[in-house]
Parts: structure tokens; C-alpha cells; sequence
């Protein structure tokens, strides 16, 4: 009698099995198509967004060329990965150097808190050869953007 009942359990218990996700034959399913994004050569996909504000902007002077200093300031605490992302290769466009202050945000909510708490400060180095035709550099932000000129 005891064993239909521990063959009944048995069975039971792999039929259910099979159809959990414990069950290492159910990991991968089939393989599906998807579409790919085209990236032209020499784009770069930029996922982060824009600082709310660009508060302050100083370029240094180097032997080699120029250290670009910005601070941002984001809507709230939290935020990384700060960068100046170079428009157009780098090239000044009517000697105009033109930089993106990119953010990515935090990964969940962060109070506001003071200004001062919430600034990120990045930095950026351009060589003497990228700098000959440059008569001012520009950060942009979300809400402005700020201009240094020589």
C-alpha cells in the first residue's frame, strides 16, 4: 500500500519540477530574433543625460595644452559617472569647442538636500595640437551653458 502512495508523490513531484525554474532543462529557452540597433562608425551611443546646470567653468593651463574644469549641478544627490563628451570629433566649429557634462542618475531616489552637497566636479585635458584654432570653450548643461574664452 505504501508504495502507489510513494510512487504517486514521486511522480508528482517531478512532473511539477519539470516546469519550474529550478529545473536546469527550463534555464534557456529557444533562441528568438531581434533587431540591432546600426551604429555609423565613429558614433558613440550616450545613454547618460545632461547636468541640470553647468555653475562654474575654469580651464587651466598646461605645458601641453589645457585642463577644462566644470561642476554640475543635479536635481538631487546621487548622481555619477560624470563626463565631458566632446561634440564633433573634438574640432572646434567657428572656434568653438563645445563639450556635453553628462550624468547618469542615481539608481533610486535621492533627496534633494543643499546645493553645495550636490555638485559634481569633472575635469578634462586637450592638447596644444587640438587647441590652435579654439577661441572659446563651451559646457552645456540641461538648463544653460557656460563659455570660457581666451
Amino acid at each position: 500500500m505504501k508504495t502507489p502512495i510513494a510512487t504517486l508523490l514521486l511522480s508528482a513531484l517531478l512532473v511539477t519540477g519539470c516546469a519550474s525554474k529550478f529545473n536546469p532543462f527550463n534555464w534557456f529557452k529557444r533562441s528568438t530574433n531581434e533587431t540591432v540597433r546600426q551604429v555609423a562608425p565613429g558614433q558613440v551611443i550616450e545613454n547618460r543625460g545632461l547636468v541640470d546646470q553647468v555653475t562654474s567653468l575654469q580651464i587651466e593651463k598646461t605645458n601641453g595644452g589645457a585642463i577644462i574644469h566644470a561642476v554640475g549641478l543635479p536635481p538631487s544627490q546621487g548622481y555619477w559617472d560624470a563626463e565631458l563628451v566632446a561634440e564633433n570629433g573634438e574640432k572646434p566649429v567657428k572656434g568653438v569647442l563645445t563639450y556635453r557634462f553628462r550624468i547618469d542618475k542615481p539608481y533610486e531616489f535621492k533627496r534633494a538636500s543643499t546645493p553645495i552637497s550636490r555638485e559634481v566636479v569633472v575635469g578634462h585635458f586637450v592638447s596644444n595640437i587640438k587647441l590652435q584654432e579654439v577661441s572659446s570653450i563651451r559646457v552645456l548643461g540641461a538648463r544653460n551653458a557656460l563659455v570660457s574664452r581666451r
